[in-house]
């Protein structure tokens, strides 16, 4: 079983033909709102790929908050650990430019209120050898509580380093398995402009240094990893990218269950690097695509 503690938002989306500069304004030629937010996002992928999930988070008490659940709760995922606080649901704001490249300015609501207390809660759900996903959009105490009761419980964690937030390099030392992409990455590593050779040295440093599974999503070169003193690469497919919004939330999701399916380590590195180049073939790239058929026949 996966639980998924993480963040629960309504995505703007605004389309232009090009992002803006600082202080510049564009024309857009495109609006849509989507539910979002990289916890829901990575529940709401995991599920599509076929495994039972749990989400745990919070959304406010306002027009957004239905709306935010509703393609979870479509889907199958059990909401139960989900509460509905005073204030109002988080958003996301995002603009998408012509290329596929994205901004997006994330404004926490209810994420906000997420605690330690509801790590607990969710930890007391889960049995030895389920699997834990958080990422860095709800507030460091709580992601930190959860991580410390996984691992005393005998959980596998895997937490997506992102958004960058300061205690970023801290928490992801917690975690059983990382996953960052490559700036994510060069903070974890206390290093900036790594090549290809510094990186894959980073690599082998940090996980002599902590016995962690260390993932970083490269974008068009695909996916290397490191896992029992073991480098490992995967590829994703060559793709022109509509929109790159969901694709790395995608990619955790269907990791996370494909570990859960009983996938080895380097069969589920390579489905969800498919899934996530998957994903930006699609408007929107909301991982809520039921990917699974398309990624089976990509394989």
């Amino acid at each position: 079983m996966i639980t998924v503690f993480g963040s629960i938002n309504m995505d703007l989306i605004a389309t232009t033909e090009r992002l803006p500069k600082p202080g510049e304004t564009v024309a857009g030629n495109g609006f849509a709102t989507a539910a979002g937010g990289k916890g829901a996002n990575q529940a709401l992928a995991a599920r599509r790929a076929g495994r039972y999930v749990h989400m745990a988070g919070a959304v406010g008490k306002d027009a957004f908050a239905a709306e935010a659940l509703a393609l979870l709760d479509d889907a199958g995922t059990d909401l139960s650990l989900i509460n509905h606080v005073d204030g109002p649901t988080g958003t996301a704001l995002i603009l998408v430019g012509g290329d596929g490249e994205n901004m997006i300015a994330v404004v926490p609501g209810a994420n906000g209120q997420v605690t330690p207390a509801d790590a607990e809660t969710a930890i007391g759900r889960m049995n030895e050898g389920d699997i834990l996903m958080l990422q860095l959009e709800v507030p460091a105490a709580a992601v930190e509580r959860a991580l410390s009761a996984a691992r005393a419980n005998g959980v596998t964690s895997i937490l997506n380093l992102a958004p960058l937030i300061p205690d970023a390099p801290r928490l992801g030392r917690l975690a059983d398995i990382v996953i960052a992409n490559e700036t994510e990455f060069e903070r974890l590593a206390g290093q900036e402009g790594m090549d290809a050779q510094a990186r894959e040295a980073a690599l082998a440093r940090l996980h002599a240094e902590t016995g962690q599974t260390l993932i970083v999503t490269l974008g068009a070169d695909g996916v290397i990893a490191i896992r029992d003193g073991a480098i490992s690469r995967a590829q994703g497919l060559k793709i022109e990218p509509v929109d790159t919004v969901g694709a790395g939330d995608t990619f955790c999701g269907y990791f996370a269950a494909s570990l859960d399916d009983g996938l080895d380590f380097v069969s589920a590195l390579r489905r969800a690097a498919v899934a996530g180049s998957l994903a930006c073939l699609k408007a929107g790239a909301q991982p809520s695509i039921p990917l699974s058929e398309e990624v089976a026949d990509r394989i």
